[in-house]
């Protein structure tokens, strides 16, 4: 039921069944008024033409004046003769009246016995007394027509000798009438039936047009533009039709390229190195790209519509204060975890043509590595001049005391002489160091790689070791120290720089050596793992703290920096073993706990060699 209200609802509020209705209204107003006009006018002419048919002939009338302005006996039966002789269809009673009021004569026998009475009628009077016809209409169980018209002698026209009395029956007149305009009403419903056809028939030519472009304009809105409007005539409805089929193809070119912009935009957004912020004029993002949302850590929902002083952190300004400002400001993501990031903020306003600030790009770009590398490099210089310090120092204070005289004591100056050559070949394995560290920075150090059974090279190196006495530097007694070799049988060959590698392994079993106790066993293990062979040495010294793990190999670190300066460290082996290793794409490591000693592991690329590969090698 209510789908049915519906459509008979959207059916009359359309513009093709108002146009109908409003047609048909019209043309049926118009019948009507042309109807009522045309009975009117039937209807006057069908009286008058009814009253002039009932009018006595004048030679009736002056035969009856006669009769009534003489004197003869018999003049009454010559009226009633005269009135009873008249031949008309129509007239139902005629009365004739002389001018004393006396009724000389009646047609109807019926009423003969009113001949000789004075008539009682005011209109006859009135005719007899005036001289004027009267006509009337009356409603005497059926309709009738009284015509009243004087009689006058020949001897002056108002000389009234009496009047006649006429009733004529209208009954004929008023059935045509009725048929005449029950003929036009029908006519009229005919018309009107065939009008509301010819309405709607041109009212949908008319709004046919109109509701295709309707439709066009909904899959326009849709993003459809294949569809095209169906052109019917070359009118102003035709040329509106061509007119809206151009507009849309414009409009899907419009939006072709809008979209090809907007994926361009979107492919420059998503490739950027930089992270990109876009908000509106209240300062609330509106767009963000995907490398943003990693700088930030955080999602798309929990950014747009958000205050960008908020998304980035910054609880003391405004985001309109951050916009207009248009200044660059560091922001720091995430400052109390060790991976925290540090992005450069740069603003700039987007404006219209006419200067309104409909909002602003935030570019953020990530300077965590150059900050640290500024970082790193004042930490270098710091650590450059304080560790060069101590060692000049050393040298002032002795050469100092020696150029005092301190020379000419036989037991004072040879252990002066020993200080200062001891500090002058720290310093000089220092510069050696740094130099090492800078070639190999600014990529000039090259690597002479040649393929190597790993199990014999390290074996080479750890037969030195066992054949080197290292003596304790600070009670000159020889350290003791065992190397336990788990190396395995199966020829490893790996591609290495074998200078540089010794100098890797030479380092990590230097420190495993002087940090061990008196006594304490070193193991080597050298092991397969897929497509990788790892190297691990093992000590029995007091272990490295956990937070000072991924330190270490940082340049001039040490975990205990006075011991490891009394014993001769430069605080640079580890920072050259890590560059040497991983300039042969391998990695180093190292795992520790206090008191149980270390392991550092070295991981180098291998590739299995097949039958084929050792017999081209023989």
């Amino acid at each position: 039921m209510k789908r049915l209200r519906k459509k008979l609802n959207d059916t009359f509020n359309s513009i093709n069944m108002k146009l109908a209705i409003v047609f048909m209204l019209m043309l049926l107003a118009t019948i009507e008024v042309i109807g009522a006009y045309f009975t009117r006018q039937l209807e006057q002419t069908s009286i008058e033409n009814f009253q002039s048919s009932i009018q006595i002939q004048t030679v009736v009338s002056n035969q009856l004046a006669n009769q009534l302005a003489s004197d003869s006996k018999n003049a009454n039966d010559r009226l009633n003769q005269i009135v009873n002789d008249y031949n008309n269809d129509a007239i139902s009673e005629i009365i004739v009246v002389d001018n004393k009021d006396t009724i000389r004569a009646v047609s109807n026998l019926n009423y003969k016995s009113k001949i000789g009475q004075r008539i009682n009628n005011t209109d006859v009077k009135r005719v007899i007394s005036t001289g004027h016809q009267i006509n009337k209409v009356i409603d005497d169980h059926g309709n009738y027509m009284i015509q009243i018209s004087p009689l006058t002698s020949g001897n002056g026209s108002n000389n009234n000798v009496g009047a006649i009395y006429v009733k004529a029956s209208m009954q004929d007149v008023f059935n045509n009438l009725r048929q005449i305009s029950l003929t036009f009403l029908i006519a009229s419903l005919i018309a009107a039936l065939l009008g509301a056809f010819l309405a709607l028939v041109i009212s949908r030519a008319i709004t046919q047009p109109i509701e295709e472009m309707q439709k066009q304009a909904l899959h326009i809105a849709d993003g459809d533009y294949s569809s095209q409007v169906k052109i019917y005539s070359n009118d102003e409805l035709g040329q509106l039709g061509r007119a809206f089929n151009t507009l849309s193809v414009r409009i899907e070119r419009s939006q072709e390229e809008s979209d090809s912009e907007r994926r361009r935009l979107d492919s420059v957004l998503s490739h950027m190195s930089d992270g990109v912020l876009a908000t509106d004029r209240h300062g609330n993002v509106s767009v963000v790209n995907q490398m943003a949302l990693n700088f930030l850590n955080v999602k798309e929902e929990d950014v747009i519509n958000k205050p960008i002083a908020e998304v980035l952190g910054l609880k003391d300004t405004s985001s309109q204060d951050l916009i207009s400002s248009q200044k660059e400001i560091v922001v720091t993501i995430d400052p109390n975890t060790r991976d925290e990031m540090i992005l450069h903020a740069s603003f700039s306003l987007i404006k219209r043509v006419t200067g309104f600030v409909s909002g602003s790009v935030c570019v953020l770009h990530d300077v965590t590595e150059q900050q640290k590398n500024e970082d790193s490099q004042k930490q270098f210089v710091s650590n450059v001049s304080h560790e060069l310090r101590t060692p000049l120092t050393s040298l002032q204070a002795y050469i100092e005391a020696l150029n005092e005289g301190a020379w000419k004591d036989p037991n004072i100056a040879p252990k002066f002489l020993e200080v200062t050559q001891q500090e002058t070949s720290r310093m000089i394995r220092m510069i050696n160091d740094l130099l090492s560290l800078s070639r190999m920075d600014r990529g000039v150090s090259k690597m002479d790689l040649e393929f190597v059974n790993l199990n014999d090279f390290v074996n080479h190196i750890l037969n030195r070791f066992d054949m080197i006495v290292k003596t304790d530097k600070n009670n000159d007694k020889k350290k003791k120290y065992t190397i336990k070799r788990e190396l395995g049988n199966q020829a490893l060959w790996v591609e290495i720089d074998t200078d540089k590698m010794m100098q890797v392994i030479d380092n990590i079993m230097n420190n495993a050596i002087k940090y061990s106790p008196d006594g304490g066993v070193i193991t080597v293990r050298l092991t397969q793992n897929k497509n990788h062979v790892i190297l691990s040495i093992s000590d029995q010294g007091l272990g490295i703290p956990r937070k000072d793990l991924g330190k270490i190999f940082d340049r001039f670190y040490r975990v205990d920096k006075a011991r490891s300066r009394a014993q001769g460290g430069t605080g640079l082996g580890l920072a050259i073993a890590k560059e040497i290793v991983e300039a042969h794409h391998g990695r180093i490591w190292a795992d520790s706990s206090e008191g149980k000693g270390s392991t550092f592991y070295i991981s180098l690329p291998y590739e299995p060699m097949t039958e084929e590969d050792d017999w081209d090698e023989v």
